[in-house]
């Protein structure tokens, strides 16, 4: 009966230990769950990746939102200004078209000051100074006043342009060194926090992949942009090219009747 009561206690002693071993087992891996959560961010939605991104990252995602911001500042502007300027050289180029002289053309266009009625005025101006004389120097000068008017037209438009372009091609590798630097940030914590826990690697890394993110949506839209804008440029030049042509029409076909208002289109 004595041994049978000794055989019990070491039974409830051997359960005990067993239990206890248990549960000190299981401390250490509690304790690194605990840290782990201390080191997760509260919040890793965009906002919250950006508050706790390292400060060059943070200049880096700043940087790129303000050159989204000038790309699409720049798309409305040259848009509007595109528009207006094509509206206004299609109707000028109507007015050569028509079976009229170089001075009724200067006179229409004198309160103007888009781009056609640069080209007839230039080309009116250099048919006044050059007194009503019609040869191959006459027609080589207006034809080199025109290119000029032209020329400056084109870059005035097309100002502005080329921002989109720089943001196009930089954005994606601005982006690419705020991941790299983000990165580098996250294996310098994890060295530091001497564990590779997951929890505790990914939200380093998530922000610094952010920054590549915000290169690509930076640069998108500029590439796109830069593209619409080209094609909408050429063809308004093409509207340029096709005014100068018309109005060394005019002057041709006034030189062959001999007009002599050639010399007076300027007055």
């Amino acid at each position: 009966m004595h041994q049978a009561m000794i055989g019990t206690k070491i039974r409830r002693c051997l359960k005990v230990n067993a239990l206890s071993a248990l549960c000190v087992a299981q401390l250490p891996v509690a304790s690194f769950a605990a840290s782990d959560q201390v080191l997760l961010p509260r919040n890793l939605s965009p906002r919250g990746m950006f508050v706790n991104a390292d400060v060059v990252v943070k200049a880096v995602m700043i940087g790129l939102a303000f050159a989204s911001l000038v790309t699409w500042t720049i798309w409305l502007a040259k848009t509007i200004e595109l528009r207006r300027k094509t509206a206004i050289a299609t109707r000028g180029l109507g007015l050569l078209e028509r079976d009229t002289a170089l001075a009724d053309a200067e006179r229409a266009s004198r309160d103007g000051s888009d781009a056609v009625a640069q080209i007839i005025r230039s080309a009116a101006r250099e048919a006044s100074l050059s007194g009503g004389i019609f040869d191959d120097g006459f027609k080589e000068r207006i034809a080199l006043r025109l290119d000029r008017v032209e020329a400056a037209m084109s870059r005035q438009i097309a100002r502005g342009t080329g921002v989109l372009a720089t943001i196009g091609a930089t954005a994606p590798f601005v982006g690419l060194f705020g991941t790299v630097w983000g990165i580098m940030n996250a294996f310098i914590g994890i060295s530091e926090a001497h564990t590779t826990n997951l929890a505790v690697v990914a939200p380093g890394i998530a922000e610094a992949l952010l920054a590549t993110a915000l290169g690509l949506v930076a640069a998108i839209p500029a590439v796109v942009i830069y593209n619409h804008l080209t094609r909408s440029i050429a063809a308004y030049r093409a509207l340029l090219g096709d005014a100068a042509a018309q109005v060394l029409l005019l002057i041709s076909r006034e030189g062959d009747r001999r007009d002599f208002r050639i010399a007076r289109a300027a007055e």
